[in-house]
This record gives C-alpha cells, sequence and structure tokens, in this order.
C-alpha cells in the first residue's frame, strides 16, 4: 500500500490523543491533516474507561492545581466547547469535592497544601476535627487533626463521556481515526515514519505520543529514548450502603483509602502496597485488597460502612511515572518532531483538557500561549529535579 502523508500524526486516541486532536483541529492557524492511531477503537482497556473519573485542585505542586483550576472551566463548560451541529455532550459532573483527612503527624503538610491551593484560587475549605463533625456527622474524627474539603471546583463525573466528546468533536472537524497498532522510526530526513498494524505507513513531521500504560514507553524506546514509565493495576470496587450519607464527598482516609458516590451507592479503592504492586498489564482484581486494607479502613473511618454489601469490581492500567508520578508533556530535546503526554500517573482524565490545549500551541506555535506546562517537561529527569508532589492519590 503506498505511504500516506500526515501533518500530526498522534499514537493513542482515547481522552487525552483526542483532547489533542481536537484542540489542534479547532485552533484557526492549524489546517493540516491529523491521524489519530488507536490498537483498542472500542477502548475497552483504556485508562479513560476503566478510571474512577475525577477532578480536584488538592494538590501541592502549583501546576498541577493551576491545570485542573482549568480543567474544572472547561468541564463545566463542555456543552458549549465541544457541541457537534447543536448535540451539546454531557458528562454528569458533580462537584462534590473532594475531603482530605490528616492525622496529627500530617497536619503541617495539609496547611501547607492548602496555603498555596487558596494563593491560586482554589475554593478549599480547612476544617478542624469539631468542624469536620459538623459539615459530615457520620465521619469518625478521633484520629484526625483536621481535613480540607473542596467546596466548589472537584468532584467526579463521566470519564468515557469526555473522551467519546472530544472523539466526537476531532472526527467532526475532520480527524482521521484509524485502529491500527503503530511502531515509529526516524525517516532519516528530520521526519517520522509510523508503520502500521494494517500494513499502511504514515510519514509525519510531528509525533505525539499519548499511548498511555499500553504502548507509550515503548514507542519511546522505538525513537530513540528510554522514560521510567511502567504500566500499574489500580483495582475499582461498589459496594452499597443501607444507610444515607448526606453530602458524601470523595473521601481520601490518611492511608490513601478513597471512597465516593456512585449511583445510588459507592466506588471505592486504594494503591497495593508496593511488594503487591508489580509492573502489570492484565485485569485481574485483586478481591484481597478490598477484603484486607479497604473495607476495614472506611468501616473505621465511616461506621456506616462497617455493614455494606460489596458489588461488582473492575481493574485498569495506569502509565505510572515512576521519576515523580507526575506527567512528561512537551517536546523532547533532541528528538525533533516528537512530543509526550505521558506518565500521568491516573491524572489523565482531568489534566486532559489543559494538557491538549497546550501541546496544541506548542505545536502549532512552538511554545504555551495561555498555561505553561514547561514544569512537566522531559528535561527535568535528566536535571533530577522531580516535582515533588505530596498529595498522590
Amino acid at each position: 500500500m503506498a505511504d500516506q502523508t500526515a501533518d500530526v500524526v498522534i499514537v493513542g486516541g482515547a481522552v487525552m490523543g483526542s483532547s489533542v486532536a481536537c484542540h489542534l483541529a479547532m485552533r484557526d492557524d492549524f489546517s493540516g491533516r491529523i491521524v489519530v492511531i488507536e490498537a483498542d477503537p472500542a477502548y475497552e482497556t483504556c485508562a479513560s474507561a476503566r478510571s474512577a473519573a475525577s477532578i480536584r485542585q488538592q494538590f501541592s505542586s502549583a501546576i498541577n492545581i493551576e491545570i485542573s483550576l482549568y480543567g474544572i472551566r472547561f468541564l463545566r463548560e463542555i456543552g458549549a466547547a465541544l457541541n457537534v451541529n447543536g448535540d451539546r455532550p454531557a458528562i454528569d459532573l458533580h462537584e462534590g469535592g473532594y475531603l482530605f483527612l490528616a492525622t496529627p503527624d500530617k497536619l503541617n503538610i495539609l496547611q501547607e497544601n492548602h496555603r498555596l491551593q487558596q494563593q491560586l484560587g482554589a475554593d478549599i475549605a480547612f476544617l478542624d476535627p469539631d468542624g469536620l463533625k459538623v459539615k459530615f456527622p457520620w465521619l469518625e474524627v478521633s484520629d484526625l487533626a483536621a481535613g480540607c474539603h473542596g467546596v466548589t471546583g472537584e468532584g467526579w463525573f463521566d470519564g468515557y463521556g469526555l473522551m467519546q466528546a472530544f472523539r466526537k468533536k476531532a472526527r467532526s472537524l475532520d480527524v482521521d481515526y484509524i485502529a491500527a497498532k503503530a511502531r515509529v522510526a526516524s525517516d532519516g530526513n528530520g521526519g517520522w515514519s509510523v508503520e502500521l498494524s494494517t500494513g499502511e505507513r504514515l510519514s509525519t513531521p510531528v509525533v505525539v505520543n499519548c499511548a498511555g500504560a499500553s504502548g507509550g514507553a515503548e514507542l519511546c524506546r522505538q525513537a530513540g529514548m528510554d522514560v521510567p514509565i511502567v504500566s500499574k493495576k489500580r483495582c475499582v470496587f461498589t459496594f452499597e450502603c443501607k444507610d444515607k450519607l448526606e453530602r458524601f464527598p470523595l473521601l481520601i482516609d490518611p492511608n490513601g483509602t478513597y471512597a465516593r458516590p456512585e449511583g445510588t451507592g459507592y466506588i471505592c479503592g486504594s494503591a497495593p502496597p508496593e511488594d503487591r504492586d508489580p509492573d502489570c498489564h492484565d485485569f485481574d482484581v485483586d478481591y484481597g485488597l478490598f477484603e484486607e486494607h479497604i473495607w476495614p479502613t472506611l468501616a473505621t473511618r465511616v461506621p456506616a460502612f462497617e455493614a455494606i454489601r460489596p458489588g461488582a469490581a473492575w481493574a485498569g492500567c495506569y502509565d505510572m511515572n515512576l521519576f515523580d508520578h507526575n506527567a512528561f508533556v512537551g517536546a523532547v530535546q533532541g528528538l525533533d518532531g516528537f512530543y509526550l503526554a505521558l506518565g500521568f500517573s491516573g491524572h489523565g482524565l482531568q489534566q486532559s483538557p489543559a494538557v491538549g490545549r497546550g501541546l496544541a500551541e506548542q505545536v502549532v506555535t512552538g511554545g504555551y500561549q495561555t498555561l505553561d506546562l514547561s514544569p512537566l517537561a522531559f528535561d527535568r529527569l535528566a536535571a533530577g529535579t522531580p516535582i515533588i508532589e505530596k498529595n498522590v492519590v
């Protein structure tokens, strides 16, 4: 089959790749051909479809806070931003807030984070144990020093719906989606050759690696670079509780276990201990994690959860950045025309609006025009300057 050409090839067509494609196609100063390559066109195993799908400003690093402040504005206005011929997408956004809880040994971290969040404009309330008990009377607070609750701007949404909204908008703007696996190589002339499992070959000056846990690190190796990104499995469990708990937020226990409402019940999860967290590409659910850790934690923190009815569970894989658990975003020095949006470590859905917009700016203009995403550049790895994020969930 004859070679094809494209101005931009995006490998990975889930939420991040589709956001990049959508933002590129919406720009008045870009008119080239955009091709998105997606190995899983049914999106059965992508993180976008298997995530707990939430957004928060309660980070400890300014760049992550600023990314999500933009993200919540985008999600609130998604119907207008991504409408296609009057069909306005809906993602069922619930601004129920995150509730981060701290024991006395972590109080100073919570206070430092809260000060930064407030400085940047996040709407986060700081509550002492008495204040927590007044606002959330179902909560056990005897071991707590304080908690921070997102009054507005934080919550959860339909992550699959967000991905499909980006994808539908991109396709309406003539972005081509091809179902295939991809391999990349330099073409020897300053551009890139992208081989597809269909037998096709694409020549392009720009490749954007949004391949995530399923192939992002391998695509980097093909391009001539190594990244400390691996696939890690995370499990999500559902349950029902007979008691009605008013104003239940996305609760983060001090040990990292989380729970939030979903429909008439709840979903929950937790990162496994390091000795039970190998690099992984399977989707087998670790039910022992729920029985041995998650449920006991939640039953202690919320006594009403001592009597629950467990439901369905599923697993998904994140592209985990072992360097600092933050994404690598932007152009790669020394690899002209090769861009990264990789290693989001579980934050990809909420960061997709800002990162898609920023990468579109960088591809077209050579720099960032709105929010400066340079703190996420890949060169921080060689410089040994990680982004220290204390609120890793």
